[in-house]
């Protein structure tokens, strides 16, 4: 009875020695990450991801390392910048490792070496442009910073990614001047184009009403033009109306029968004429030889015979 506890706790400790050997030697690395292992003290080697046999009590895992990217938050600082004017900026850092034996041995830790470095290099920057540059020149802050820790990381096996402002507050007493300012820039661009728009429209007024008085000179112009055409014609018209009588009246003459026809008329005309005179003036002077109508009909004839006589000039005649 004896020999089988003896045997069965001979057998449990060789069970648990066999878990401790196992425990000691197998070593699984996860995805994306990497092992650092010491042998007595000493770096062995670096164990990538998958299962792996260690030497038990000679080798050990010293380090583990993550190859995935890293963020790491910055924590709110004071900065000053290059017009005296003081900032709390606070930002976040993504880096990743690249080189786990140098992440190990090059430095005692990466990330709080990368925190503070982030924030030395970040005031140094603000400390070169005045406040007014430090909220346009984000993207350049940020360059700066990622430079001056990619240069220190390369010895630590890091690569620093990028680099991000995250929040920039100055003082309240800055914030309200700042917000004055910018008041009084809204208003005066308000007021520039407020009176850009009035030039503008007094511009177009302007030449609206040039353009108005061209189109009446115009239309006066084109009026004028066409009542003297009217004009023209009127009197052409009338002209050779005239003619064509006159051509008429020395054709009748010079029918048979022609001068008894013009005593006739001539004398009704002049009996006409004259009544109508005395019906229109209260006063008018009376010819001397009013009863010699004969007399006056034959001097009328005589004039109209000189006409008609051979090399007198030509009666008008009308347009053909």
């Amino acid at each position: 009875m004896e020999s089988q506890i003896i045997a069965l706790s001979a057998l449990i400790l060789i069970i648990v020695f066999v878990a401790i050997i196992l425990f000691k030697t197998a070593v699984v690395v996860p995805q994306r990450s990497e092992f650092v292992i010491e042998r007595l003290g000493k770096y062995r080697k670096t164990l990538a991801a998958g299962f792996h046999i260690l030497i038990p009590f000679f080798d050990k895992v010293a380090y583990r390392r993550v190859l995935k990217e890293e963020p790491i938050d910055i924590p709110a600082q004071t900065c000053i910048t290059a017009d005296n004017v003081t900032l709390e900026v606070d930002g976040i850092l993504y880096l990743q490792v690249v080189d786990s034996k140098k992440s190990a041995y090059g430095i005692d830790n990466y990330h709080f070496a990368a925190t503070q470095l982030a924030q030395t290099s970040l005031r140094s920057a603000i400390g070169k442009i005045t406040l007014d540059n430090t909220f346009e020149a984000r993207e350049t802050l940020n360059g700066q910073v990622v430079d001056a820790l990619d240069q220190a990381a390369a010895n630590w096996g890091v690569k620093v990614l990028r680099y991000e402002i995250k929040d920039i507050q100055p003082p309240r007493t800055v914030l309200e001047a700042m917000e004055k300012q910018m008041k009084a820039e809204r208003e005066k661009r308000a007021e520039i184009a407020r009176s850009e728009g009035e030039k503008q429209a007094i511009i177009n007024k302007a030449e609206g009403d040039r353009a108005e008085a061209i189109f009446l000179s115009e239309g006066e112009k084109a009026k004028m033009i066409n009542e003297a055409e009217g004009r023209a014609q009127e009197i052409l018209r009338v002209a050779e109306a005239t003619a064509e009588g006159i051509r008429k009246v020395s054709e009748a003459l010079s029918q048979p029968g022609g001068n008894e026809a013009a005593n006739l008329e001539v004398a009704k005309l002049y009996v006409n004429q004259f009544g109508k005179l005395a019906r229109e003036n209260n006063t008018m002077i009376i010819p001397s030889n009013l009863s010699d109508v004969s007399g006056m009909v034959a001097s009328a004839m005589k004039v109209i015979q000189e006409v008609k006589k051979p090399g007198s000039p030509e009666m008008p005649k009308s347009a053909s």
